[in-house]
């Protein structure tokens, strides 16, 4: 009899288990152009505002990073490789992810990360209404550009001639740069655009920049890879140069201006909460950045021999001395 019983008692016990509901684990892809070691910060406040939000990696959540490492033509396949892990949803690190993430899956939910500009780039409806699959934050390139034409131009009024180095795939030059030309013109500026679409064509866009010889250099739409081999030209070449990551300045380069990366990923964390809820993306509207950071480098001016101009200063959020 008793022999009976605790067999039926050890019988039950893993039925016990069994019938125990498993809590459920989400799965976030993240794609960037970028490489782990530029994407350390930015990915540590994403995951710090999901834990705030109940989602905590290792318990709850689990987290797929693909970085192309300067590649951009590898994005597609990462994406790929995100759909199939069966992701829940995919954090798209700018422009050129959002539009491999997109190729590659038009029903999985996409969140854009630091986007240029969404509608331009065709990747959104419009930002109220975002409809599809993808949502998430964008700053209007032309804007962005246009302030930075301003500062730099305030904080080197002898600069006449600019070069922009840009990557036209993430900010075309229709709807990005002709406004900011027209402004230049009404200044007496001239802007000579440099295309750089890859990491190799940096050296011929750099050779070309020493032989023009600008006045400064505005350094829009690029990776942060990138832009710290342009900090080091600038710094040999002794040319002031404006920024949009504040990464640059803290790698020695002499102003930036745009919004600040970790917040963007820190927002990135609250619509990767509400898709995981449910929300479907189409209907969470795109947020723009609502100011820009200006970050500048005294000791690099001094390098320079350059001095800021107190209303450049006053309006500066942060300055490295």
């Amino acid at each position: 009899m008793i022999a009976t019983l605790v067999a039926v008692l050890l019988l039950a016990i893993p039925l016990t288990v069994k019938a125990q509901p498993q809590a459920q684990v989400a799965r976030i892809g993240v794609i960037s152009s970028g490489s782990p070691a530029t994407s350390v910060a930015v990915l540590d406040a994403f995951r710090e505002r999901l834990r705030e939000l109940g989602h905590a990696e290792g318990r709850n959540v689990t987290i797929e990073s693909r970085f192309a490492a300067g590649q951009p033509e590898r994005l597609r396949d990462l994406a790929a490789e995100l759909v199939g892990l069966r992701v829940d949803v995919i954090v798209a690190a700018g422009t050129l992810p959002t539009r491999a993430a997109r190729e590659v899956t038009s029903t999985l939910p996409i969140v854009m990360v630091g986007v240029g500009d969404a509608v331009g780039a065709g990747l959104v409806k419009s930002l109220p209404r975002p409809g599809g699959n993808i949502t998430g934050q964008s700053f209007m390139g032309s804007e962005l550009a246009a302030k930075g034409l301003d500062v730099l131009t305030e904080a080197v009024p002898r600069a006449s001639r600019l070069a922009v180095l840009f990557n036209p795939d993430i900010a075309p030059e229709s709807t990005t740069f002709r406004p900011v030309d027209a402004a230049a013109r009404a200044k007496g500026v001239t802007l000579r655009l440099v295309v750089l679409r890859r990491p190799e064509d940096l050296s011929s866009g750099l050779a070309a920049v020493k032989k023009e010889r600008p006045s400064a250099l505005l350094v829009f739409a690029l990776s942060v890879d990138e832009v710290k081999r342009i900090v080091e030209f600038a710094a040999k070449n002794r040319l002031p140069a404006l920024y949009t990551f504040r990464e640059a300045v803290d790698a020695g380069g002499l102003m930036s201006l745009g919004p600040n990366r970790i917040e963007l990923w820190r927002g990135a964390a609250n619509y990767v909460d509400k898709v995981l809820k449910g929300a479907r993306p189409g209907d969470l509207p795109v947020e723009q950045p609502t100011t820009f950071e200006l970050v500048i480098n005294l000791k690099t001016a001094k390098a320079l021999g350059l001095t800021f101009p107190t209303s450049v200063l006053a309006r500066a959020d942060r300055v490295v001395e």
